[in-house]
């Protein structure tokens, strides 16, 4: 349900907020009152003048979604000022994507894991950022484009991280890839990434296909992985996933595994750094 005041206080209140240069347009004369007037608002959002006045005079048909996203552009509002907008006129938000968009804060939190390898990856699992430990592990991150889950679809259908893993691991992270690419198929079902994804991998891989037909789904949280690295040998890392509260970017940190030299190696490679993997 429509909450009228709600929606009217909020539609004034970013509208008195924002100055013409925050929207593209001149200062002009002096204003007698702050922010942006309400035909300017409307234009921005593609309405007549009277229409938007009644929403902020709680009055007015009720907006369709098209409507309530137009004025959450025009009002400059961010993820969580769209999502309260349409909450206000009784719809239920879009989905949250970040796409591949790595917030600052999450690049400052990779900055500030210096003892661990750490990236920021999609859900499909593309490397979009990792510290510099990260790069000294795993090699620097792919950034031509590509396709949506390369790595994914090297595994399956190349050598890609294969040639790194210790054989005996390989039954383990294919059927890891796929309960997790499940997760993903049906939060997004439909999207065009990862259903090109996943029809591409049932035509092109055998192994892949096999281990769909499963339908086993386990979002990854949690794994261990052993990797060769050509300067320090076997890798033992434990994994954690942390998704974002839009789920289609995650930071993973490897930690070295308890009870083996891991931390050791990647003391080492702190110290050799990416210059030297080869």
């Amino acid at each position: 349900m429509i909450d009228r005041a709600g929606l009217a206080d909020f539609l004034r209140r970013r509208r008195e907020l924002l100055r013409p240069a925050d929207v593209g347009l001149p200062d002009g004369v002096r204003r007698r009152t702050p922010g942006l007037r309400r035909e300017e608002v409307a234009a921005l959002a593609g309405l007549s003048t009277d229409y938007y006045s009644r929403l902020e005079q709680s009055r007015g048909s009720h907006p369709s979604e098209p409507v309530v996203a137009a004025l959450a552009r025009a009002l400059r509002c961010d993820l969580d000022e769209r999502d309260h907008l349409f909450h206000l006129t009784g719809l239920i938000p879009p989905p949250r994507r970040a796409g591949r968009h790595v917030p600052p804060g999450l690049m400052n939190l990779l900055d500030h894991l210096t003892d661990v390898p750490a990236r920021v990856c999609t859900d499909l699992y593309d490397v979009l950022w990792q510290n510099p430990l990260a790069d000294a592990a795993f090699g620097p991150v792919n950034t031509e484009p590509g396709r949506p889950g390369r790595d994914v679809r090297d595994w399956f259908t190349g050598s890609g991280w294969r040639d790194r893993a210790p054989e005996e691991d390989w039954p383990h992270l294919s059927a890891g890839h796929v309960r997790d690419l499940r997760a993903t198929y049906a939060r997004r079902a439909g999207e065009t990434d990862v259903t090109s994804l996943v029809h591409d991998l049932l035509e092109q891989s055998a192994e892949f296909r096999t281990l769909w037909e499963r339908h086993e789904v386990a979002p990854r949280r949690h794994d261990r992985k052993r990797m060769h690295h050509p300067e320090v040998g076997l890798l033992h890392l434990t994994c954690e996933v942390l998704l974002t509260r839009e789920a289609d970017l995650a930071l993973i940190a490897y930690f070295p595994t308890a009870g083996t030299d891991a931390r050791d190696k990647l003391d080492l490679l702190a110290v050799i750094g990416a210059h030297q993997f080869r």
